[in-house]
C-alpha cells in the first residue's frame, strides 16, 4: 500500500475536521468542538497531534510515552477517524511508522467500523497490536411514535413508566420538561448534581463544571429541565443533538423528589420529545447499567487497541 503524503500540526481549523468519521452516529464526539473544548480543560499534561493526509483525519494526543485519542475514554464516548477506510489505513500505517520505539499506543472507544481499518495501518506499521471489546454503548433505534416504544419494551417495563408518571402527577403535578440554556442552566444542572449521593455527588468539580460550561457554550450540548407543575426543577439532562438522534451524556436529579422517580419521568420524556422530532436513534452512550436496556437500548460493543512501537 503506498504511504500518503500527510502533517502533524495543531491547527483547529483544519478542514479534515469535515470530513464523515469512518463510524457513523457517533455524534459530536469525534468532531472539533468537543475535542478542543477538552483540550482547553483537560489537555494540559500533553501535546495535540492532528495527523492528517488529503483525505484523513486521525486526532490523536502525545505525552512522555504514550499516544492516544484526544479525549480521555471517561468523557469521551467516541472516537472514530475520519475520512474513508483505505485513507485511515493508510495514514495509520505511514504515521505510526514513523513513532519513537518504546511508545504506548492506546486507542479506545472504537466501533467496530473503526477499530478494523486502524488495527490494519498499525499492523501495517509493524506493531503487534491486540484488540479487545471493553465496554459498550447502549443504543436504542426509536420507533414512529411513543406508544410504538412503550410496546416494545415488554409488559413489565411500560407498566413501570406508566406507574411513575402518574405517581410523578400525584406528588408533583404534571411534569413540564424544557430546553433551556445559558449559565443559569448549567448551574442548575451543576447544583443537582453536587446534590447526589457517593462519587456522583463529587464529579462535577469546579473544573469539571468549567469543561460542561465550555461543552454548552461552545460545542452544542443541551440542557433539559424536568420540572413539577410548581414550576421546581426536579431533574435535568446535559446531552446532544444531531440530524438524527439524541445523545445523553449526563443526568441528575433532586434528592428531594426522589419519591416521585423524576430520572425516569425524565427519560421517558427525553424519548417522547426525540420520537417526536423525528430522531431515529436514542443513544444512552457509554455502560451496561441495566435501566438502559429495560427501555429497549441494544449493546453497541466498543473495543481498544493497544500495543507498544518496537525498535
Amino acid at each position: 500500500m503506498t504511504n500518503p503524503k500527510f502533517e502533524v500540526h495543531q491547527d483547529w481549523s483544519t478542514p479534515g475536521f469535515d470530513l464523515s468519521p469512518i463510524a457513523g452516529a457517533t455524534g459530536p464526539f469525534v468532531r472539533r468542538d468537543l475535542l478542543n473544548a477538552w483540550h482547553r480543560h483537560r489537555g494540559q499534561d500533553g501535546t495535540v497531534l492532528l495527523v492528517e493526509s488529503a483525505a484523513a483525519l486521525l486526532p490523536l494526543f502525545q505525552d512522555t510515552t504514550s499516544l492516544r485519542f484526544v479525549g480521555e475514554a471517561d468523557l469521551t464516548d467516541y472516537h472514530s477517524p475520519l475520512g474513508a477506510s483505505d485513507a485511515i489505513r493508510s495514514l495509520a500505517g505511514a504515521f505510526f511508522a514513523g513513532v519513537a520505539a518504546g511508545t504506548t499506543v492506546t486507542l479506545d472507544s472504537l466501533p467496530a467500523e473503526a477499530a478494523t481499518p486502524l488495527e490494519t495501518g498499525l499492523v501495517d506499521a509493524g506493531i503487534d497490536i491486540a484488540r479487545d471489546q471493553y465496554e459498550v454503548a447502549a443504543v436504542l433505534t426509536l420507533p414512529g411514535s411513543f406508544d410504538e416504544w412503550l410496546s416494545t419494551i415488554g409488559k413489565k417495563e411500560r407498566h413501570e413508566v406508566r406507574r411513575k408518571r402518574r405517581r410523578f402527577e400525584e406528588e408533583l403535578g404534571p411534569p413540564h420538561l424544557e430546553r433551556v440554556s445559558g449559565p443559569d442552566a448549567l448551574a442548575t444542572f451543576a447544583d443537582m448534581h453536587r446534590s447526589a449521593s457517593g462519587d456522583k455527588g463529587t464529579f462535577m468539580t469546579p473544573d469539571m463544571t468549567a469543561l460542561f460550561f465550555d461543552l454548552h457554550h461552545n460545542a452544542g450540548a443541551v440542557i433539559d429541565v424536568l420540572s413539577s407543575h410548581a414550576g421546581d426543577p426536579v431533574a435535568a439532562a446535559f446531552g446532544f443533538e444531531d440530524d438524527t438522534g439524541y445523545y445523553l451524556y449526563n443526568s441528575a436529579y433532586s434528592p428531594n423528589a426522589r419519591s416521585a422517580s423524576p430520572g425516569i419521568v425524565m427519560l421517558a420524556s427525553l424519548i417522547e420529545r426525540a420520537i417526536g422530532a423525528g430522531k431515529t436513534v436514542f443513544d444512552f452512550l457509554k455502560g451496561d447499567e441495566p435501566y438502559k436496556f429495560r427501555h429497549g437500548a441494544q449493546p453497541r460493543p466498543l473495543y481498544s487497541l493497544t500495543g507498544t512501537v518496537q525498535g
